[in-house]
């Protein structure tokens, strides 16, 4: 007969399982409502420009710089937020950031003159900076490792509520006046209630939602390849986002003066591009899952070139059409940028998410602060003109390594 000893000893001891990590619906759905909600209240400003430029008298250029110290404070501090939280993670900033924008918005709307807006512009810019870099974060963690949809899912939040904002501005705003910009707080109240489930739920389930670590193959990159890839990133972002940026901050402009229309009316085609946007945004990043970031990325950038070249010659059916056509395609790259690069530099989520979107709305108010410019030099349609180009940076994807081993691009 074996003594007890000896047979427990023959029996290994259970190890136990571990499991893998599931795709949490319910809290992605939260960080891209709560994105939705915090772009669309920073898309009211830009759909409310029109106004504002009669009522204080503005230049283009005076427009631009409102977008610039708006978008340059936020892309600022993204980086070194997501840099800080990397290293000692700070859950309470989610709705931290929506109370900044919700001073921020009542700023606006209290505004009585030019240096106020440029500063309430920056107040809603740190909020901002405090909410993209943790909200991507939350979403990587809840992806079970469907990365390119989660990242999608949480963008195309942000893209619905820009592509609601003119709705909102048009609706809203613009019949009632800039003091009715403070009916915004209630949507930076109901992203303030969201956050902080959210951030409830981080701090109850910190060790069981996080995601996969990348694959090994990223391990081995050299500094050069990395720095490479992501110099290229740059020149992909800085085209995408100057482009898009044409279109979100004075393309209701272009219509007045190149059309006819009204400012109300033109809020109309603005919403068609931006619900463009949000359609191809949400399309970029399962696509990407399936067939590899970088095919995404040819295909977003070189697929809307004929669009772009050809929209400053057509008339105004057209116009809307190929600016649809633009939004749904230009736009799908943005998520397969954001996971190619957090997959190229692994174990840094927050600071790559604070970089990508700190390039995003600086390289937006760069540019806005720019065409201003250009258009009070040489007018609103040459500046159409000169972006129709942009796309063909593309080109550059062709330096982009190959961020996924066992998928195509």
């Amino acid at each position: 007969m074996t003594p007890p000893a000896a047979s427990a000893a023959a029996v290994p001891p259970a190890v136990p399982t571990p499991t893998r990590a599931r795709f949490v619906l319910r809290i992605v759905a939260a960080v891209a409502a709560a994105h939705l909600l915090n772009d669309m209240i920073q898309a009211v400003l830009p759909a409310i420009f029109p106004m504002l430029k009669e009522k204080y008298r503005l230049s283009f250029g005076q427009i631009g710089w409102i977008v610039l110290v708006y978008q340059f404070t936020a892309s600022l501090l993204q980086p070194w937020i997501g840099l800080y939280t990397d290293k000692r993670p700070q859950p309470w900033l989610l709705p931290s950031g929506m109370a900044m924008t919700l001073v921020g918005i009542l700023c606006i709307a209290q505004a009585g003159s030019y240096p106020a807006l440029l500063a309430a512009a920056a107040v809603v810019g740190v909020g901002s900076a405090t909410f993209h870099p943790e909200a991507s974060r939350v979403a990587r963690m809840a992806s079970g490792g469907r990365f390119g949809t989660a990242q999608s899912a949480f963008q195309v939040g942000g893209n619905t509520g820009s592509a609601l904002g003119p709705l909102v501005a048009s609706a809203l705003v613009l019949p009632f006046g800039q003091g009715a910009f403070g009916w915004l707080a209630l949507a930076a109240l109901a992203a303030i209630w969201i956050l902080s489930g959210v951030t409830r739920w981080r701090l109850h389930h910190p060790e069981a939602k996080i995601a996969p670590p990348a694959p090994p193959e990223h391990a081995h990159r050299g500094r050069g390849e990395i720095a490479r890839a992501l110099a290229v990133i740059g020149v992909l972002m800085f085209a995408k986002f100057i482009y898009i940026g044409a279109f979100t901050n004075y393309f209701t402009f272009y219509l007045i003066e190149r059309f006819g229309l009204t400012a109300r009316e033109s809020q109309f085609y603005l919403f068609c591009f931006l619900a463009a946007v949000a359609a191809g945004t949400f399309a970029g990043g399962p696509v990407g899952d399936r067939i590899g970031r970088k095919a995404v990325i040819w295909i977003s950038f070189l697929g809307v070139a004929p669009f772009a070249l050809a929209l400053p010659h057509v008339g105004l059916l057209w116009t809307a059409i190929f600016a649809v056509a633009i939004g749904l395609v230009m736009s799908s790259a943005f998520s397969a940028l954001v996971v190619y690069a957090q997959e190229i530099v692994p174990g840094r989520v927050g600071l790559v998410s604070g970089i990508m979107f700190g390039l995003m709305f600086g390289i937006s108010g760069i540019g806005a602060a720019g065409l201003g410019h250009l258009a009070d030099v040489h007018g609103i349609v040459w500046v159409y003109r000169l972006c129709a180009f942009l796309p063909l940076l593309g080109f550059a994807t062709a330096f982009l390594p190959r961020s996924d081993g066992h998928r195509r691009g």
